[in-house]
């Protein structure tokens, strides 16, 4: 399949905004709290990340404040050993991160999520800001809906940024993920079909094809139908089933139009969930890892769900998982075999 094509700097290169995700310790509510932890979280920080902690080369492009928050969001990107080559400072007087609070749930009561991202500096990046070097640099581009939804002068940044990268032969990766919260759904669906005749691999959810993009038929005949109108090669679509807030089940299926095939994996029962909170970015880095190292969409289903459901059990947007531990977690559950108590 030769996905990314031929050997570059980097395997992966993503765009999108970083914030600060401030947080109540334990499951203290938002409105009762007196103490906010903060961490770093963005989707396409946490995709790159997870891929760099598996082995590959990764980067990102960001536009962030010059100031002690955009150095604290900077060495974070550093220690995820993500290249901050092409990271863009805000110097202005209007300068600031984008904000998001999230407390966690416990049945009955769900987790809740509350942004304030408005103005923030990745709003004002242009394409003149990158340097246009990058775009021969990578095998893929990743970036997603989140993204698009941002702002215009954002969107018109992402698009540009998609074409440009296509033209210089690297593939294309497109996280879908739709926010109500963010963009109505006659806007996505419009700015997003213009985009898909780009997308080599396409990331998106049942519930988004049916609802947002109004797509009918069986899960198999949505999926050919994104590649037979659009040219996408690979369709992914995660399957979670939320029994309550700290119990999960999850797997996907991946189709794959060259083989005209569905693939899917043994599901994870009953996922201890500690923060589900970019889950489905771990899932999006283990796929895109699986497809380039090596060039198997079984793969790629495998290491999706595994980073995904160990995302699951730590805290944080970003992922915690190297190579060794996620292989191994994914030959202990493809065995069906109960490994030992603990890893000594």
């Amino acid at each position: 399949m030769n996905f990314g094509g031929e050997q570059r700097e980097f395997d992966v290169i993503s765009f999108g905004e970083i914030m600060l995700r401030l947080s109540p310790p334990g499951l203290e509510r938002l409105s009762q709290s007196e103490l906010l932890e903060k961490r770093p979280g963005g989707s396409e920080l946490n995709v790159v990340s997870g891929i760099s902690l598996l082995g590959l080369r990764t980067g990102i492009v960001t536009k962030i404040p010059d100031n002690d928050m955009g150095r604290f969001i900077k060495n974070k990107i550093r220690f995820y050993g993500v290249s901050d080559d092409y990271l863009i400072y805000d110097s202005s007087e209007r300068a600031r991160v984008g904000i998001y609070y999230s407390e966690s749930g416990a049945y009955p009561r769900k987790p809740a999520v509350l942004y304030d991202r408005a103005y923030s500096s990745i709003n004002s990046i242009s394409i003149g800001e990158i340097d246009p070097a990058i775009y021969q640099s990578t095998r893929v581009f990743h970036t997603s809906g989140i993204t698009l939804a941002l702002s215009d002068q954002v969107r018109n940044t992402a698009v540009e940024m998609v074409r440009r990268f296509k033209e210089n032969g690297a593939a294309i990766s497109f996280d879908v993920n739709y926010r109500a919260n963010l963009w109505d759904e006659e806007t996505a669906r419009k700015t997003i079909c213009k985009i898909l005749p780009y997308i080599d691999i396409l990331f998106v959810s049942e519930e988004t094809s049916r609802r947002m993009m109004q797509r009918s038929g069986t899960m198999e005949e949505i999926m050919r139908g994104y590649c037979e109108q659009f040219g996408c090669r690979i369709v992914a679509s995660t399957q979670r089933k939320v029994k309550s807030p700290k119990c999960h089940s999850f797997n996907s299926i991946i189709y794959s139009h060259a083989e005209d095939k569905i693939y899917t994996g043994r599901p994870f029962e009953d996922i201890d969930v500690v923060d589900r909170i970019g889950s489905g970015d771990a899932y999006v880095a283990g796929a895109l890892f699986g497809l380039l190292k090596y060039d198997s969409v079984q793969q790629a289903v495998d290491y999706g769900n595994a980073m995904s459901a160990v995302k699951n059990t730590t805290l944080g947007d970003m992922p915690a998982s190297d190579f060794a531990e996620i292989s191994r977690v994914i030959a202990a559950h493809n065995s069906g075999v109960a490994g030992d108590e603990l890893n000594r």
